[in-house]
């Protein structure tokens, strides 16, 4: 009878241990999880609280007020309006173009949802449509009006646009070239990795020496060319001009490394069968070096333009945003708002900043996803 007892408990016993082995890596795991989506939900919650408050600063302490959407229509609708979106004008033909080819390629991937997908998948790509149409008359109205002025909304997006398209194909360009067999490849690798290593603040102080026509190392030139009285801080495109040439070359380097890294690891055998059976340099980039590295680039390109998204530094620095609101991002608006102590705005701005880069990322990302062919 014992022994029936003892056999009986065997099977209970594992199964406890058993239990506990399953539990174990939870019960571990959890404060350090719980940890950190404190850390991560708990200033998004906060700032979203602020974003519909109200906060005044007074001798006795600070005082919160619940305002609902006001900060938001206030940029929306209100008095910031103009600040936001900027100045609204009659687009060029150019800019008619822009917004025909934008609206033609839309209505062709909804007429295909329409015929392949369901219901709630049109409706998505309806509202998506919708959103990115006004992004893009927005675009037209103010970049490529005669009349218009573009706001922080669409200096940020053409930071984004521009400076990522070419960091991507200066660093693949460099990349390539360092991936040759020639001398003095290894000198050039940690050449090309100098400005990724200078802080932001450092990178706005020297263009800002470089850009200046009446002082620098770059007077001789200036005053070659005959510019050494113009001044680019008072031009709204010298001044973008700056700040987008001071964001390539800082962020280059990033984009040049990690392609880099991509090309040497691609599979050689591919590539010597294409070199035996006659193919060129262009053939084999085309059809063999850029389909292996185009995993890398999606995620590359995709990493960058939410970092993108931010930049404050190099407007800050060289142009204080100047002339006017011409140089003035998004991050930048709000921390001059948040100085000026209008955290509700401030955090309002903020909260549009992740809407928009939450809404393009998602966008990039369904885009490649269909391209590629996958789920």
């Amino acid at each position: 009878m014992a022994t029936i007892t003892s056999s009986a408990s065997i099977p209970a016993a594992r199964a406890r241990i058993s239990r506990s082995e399953r539990l174990a890596p939870a019960v571990f795991i959890l404060p350090a999880v719980l940890v950190v989506l404190f850390i991560s939900i708990f200033p998004l919650i906060l700032s979203l609280f602020l974003s519909l408050s109200r906060l005044r600063f007074q001798a006795g302490g600070l005082e919160v007020q619940f305002v609902g959407l006001d900060n938001y229509r206030k940029l929306l609708l209100g008095n910031e309006q103009k600040v936001l979106f900027g100045v609204l004008g009659e687009p060029s033909l150019f800019g008619w173009a822009i917004l025909a080819c934008v609206a033609a390629s839309l209505g062709l991937v909804i007429y295909r949802t329409a015929r392949r997908q369901s219901v709630g998948a049109i409706i998505g790509r309806l509202l998506a449509s919708v959103v990115l149409l006004g992004l893009t008359y927005l675009i037209a109205a103010t970049l490529f009006a005669p009349e218009g002025r573009p706001g922080t909304l669409v200096v940020t997006m053409l930071y984004v646009a521009v400076g990522i398209t070419l960091q991507y194909l200066i660093g693949l360009g460099l990349a390539l070239l360092c991936a040759q067999p020639l001398p003095g490849r290894r000198f050039f690798r940690v050449v090309f990795l100098l400005p990724m290593m200078i802080t932001p603040v450092g990178v706005g102080y020297l263009f800002r020496m470089l850009a200046d026509t009446n002082k620098g190392p770059l007077e001789p030139l200036w005053i070659a060319l005959g510019m050494q009285d113009f001044a680019w801080s008072n031009n709204a495109w010298g001044a973008r001009v700056a700040v987008m040439i001071g964001d390539i070359w800082q962020w280059t380097p990033f984009m040049f490394i990690v392609l880099l890294a991509a090309i040497e690891a691609q599979e050689v055998e591919p590539v010597e069968a294409a070199i035996v059976d006659g193919a060129g340099s262009f053939d084999i980039f085309r059809h063999i070096t850029l389909p292996a590295i185009l995993p890398v680039s999606t995620t590359l390109i995709l990493i960058r333009m939410i970092e993108a998204f931010k930049i404050i530094d190099l407007p800050n620095i060289l142009t204080n945003g100047g002339p006017g609101t011409a140089t003035e991002t998004l991050t930048l608006y709000a921390y001059r708002i948040w100085r000026a102590l209008d955290i509700g705005g401030s955090a309002a701005i903020a909260y549009i900043l992740l809407f928009l880069v939450t809404f393009i990322a998602m966008l990039y990302v369904r885009t490649l996803r269909n391209r590629l062919g996958t789920t």
